[in-house]
């Protein structure tokens, strides 16, 4: 049930209300670009002899009316449009034009993040990266949807992510907010005890605080002794548990503190995962969210002879492994820099009638049990991954937190709800995956979803 509730909250991530992605903004009609940038109207100049202009006709007026002036939000829509026909640098200068033209925190937001996705795709990460900070900092853009939009997958990859996603799990004026509270309301889901067990040790600790400085005068009088004197080891035993108490409660409210950092960057990581893109045997490719609930994918990641091996061993139990759900994810090290091939932008867009892409809609996709029921139609015992920098990326990442060499043989086993179940380093024996993963029509199975 509790984990059911996290993968729940975590949906807080994707979005919601929050930003436009890259298909926003199209309130109004197409607006037909304008041959210059301009701000203000239209300024008619006379002629330069002596004798009075002439009126202007109606003819004139018609025309001049009939040009419109550019707005914010114009400059949006048709650097939009432009994006989707390939045109980068022509969108990119619509995506300036309109931070210029006074544009509402809605329009700012929009233009900032578009041109991200330009800078992205051109593999500008720096200036992609001072563009999103910007939004989000300013214009409250959600990190989730960094997260998810697949025209930001090349700026996913690069060290300007991960320096900027660090700065988002600390939060502070330089980059906003919104995405630690996100990520601490997912932590108190899981940890749902935590606040009140924080709210005891601060109570606890202001009890004996104020026990000791009335303790402290006693003592000081029990060692001067003299009549009246209060008995000197039954003050300082007093004392010395007041003292005590307030060392061990200051000591568990910090230890409370670190595991909800570290919950909290598990939660980023588990989430960074679940955004990674795999391709099926149809050739679809998907992200791993999209796989909740269907299967249990087993990250083999390691040197390509340490991983063939693996999978020769597992199509053993190939039948069994498929009773529970297990689907192979091979992630050979050093794959990225021999594949030249990146996801970028609207490029895969482009291509989606013969691969549908990780576009928006895959939310209400893996909303659908009849799209759930296709997907799973489609899963056989093997999923080859896609960008392979992202996957090794985060591998890395995952291998420090755990105190491992990063580049080392590991697997990862994930949950049905897509979180880690557990790793290793090595490769799995599958014997032992066997008697540790129930079916998936088992009451255990039901529970872990």
């Amino acid at each position: 049930m509790a984990a059911a509730t996290a993968a729940a909250a975590a949906a807080l991530l994707s979005g919601g209300s929050g930003p436009i992605p890259s298909t926003t903004l199209q309130i109004q009609p197409f607006v037909s670009p304008l041959p210059f940038r301009r701000r203000g109207r239209t300024v008619h100049v006379s002629n330069a002899s002596s004798s009075p202009s002439s009126p202007p006709t109606p003819e004139k007026e018609a025309v001049a009316e009939a040009v419109p002036l550019p707005t914010a939000e114009s400059c949006v829509n048709l650097g939009l449009e432009l994006f989707s026909k390939g045109r980068v640098r022509d969108a990119l200068d619509q995506f300036e034009n309109a931070l210029e033209l006074n544009p509402t925190p809605i329009e700012a937001q929009a233009a900032l993040y578009n041109k991200a996705c330009c800078h992205a795709y051109r593999e500008e990460s720096k200036k992609a990266a001072e563009c999103l900070r910007t939004a989000l900092r300013d214009y409250n853009l959600k990190f989730g949807t960094i997260l998810n939009d697949p025209d930001l997958a090349p700026f996913r990859a690069s060290p300007e992510f991960k320096e900027l996603q660090e700065e988002a799990l600390r939060g502070g004026e330089d980059i906003g907010s919104g995405f630690r509270r996100d990520l601490k309301l997912i932590s108190e889901v899981q940890a749902p005890f935590r606040g009140v067990r924080r709210f005891f040790y601060v109570a606890l600790t202001a009890a004996a605080g104020i026990s000791t400085f009335f303790t402290i005068p006693r003592l000081i009088l029990a060692v001067q002794g003299g009549d009246g004197a209060p008995d000197l080891l039954e003050t300082a035993g007093n004392a010395a548990i007041n003292i005590g108490g307030i060392v061990m409660l200051v000591a568990l409210y910090f230890w409370e503190n670190k595991k909800e950092e570290k919950q909290i960057t598990q939660i980023s990581r588990n989430e960074t995962l679940s955004r990674l893109p795999v391709r099926l045997s149809t050739n679809r490719i998907i992200e791993l969210v999209q796989l909740r609930d269907i299967t249990r994918p087993v990250i083999l990641a390691g040197s390509k002879a340490s991983v063939t091996r693996a999978m020769q061993r597992a199509e053993r139990y190939r039948t069994e492994l498929l009773k529970r759900g297990v689907l192979l994810i091979p992630v050979i090290f050093g794959a990225s820099q021999k594949d030249q091939t990146k996801p970028r932008g609207f490029g895969t867009r482009r291509a989606a009638a013969s691969a549908p892409s990780v576009g928006g809609d895959f939310e209400k996709r893996t909303e659908s049990i009849a799209a759930k029921s296709r997907l799973k139609a489609e899963v056989r015992f093997k999923a080859d991954i896609v960008s392979p920098e992202q996957w090794e990326s985060w591998i890395r990442d995952q291998q420090e937190s755990e105190g491992v060499t990063p580049g080392e043989d590991v697997y990862i086993i994930l949950r049905l709800d897509g979180r880690v179940r557990r790793s290793g380093i090595g490769m799995p024996n599958w014997n032992d995956i066997l008697q540790e993963l129930p079916r998936l029509e088992d009451l255990m199975s039901k529970l872990e979803r």
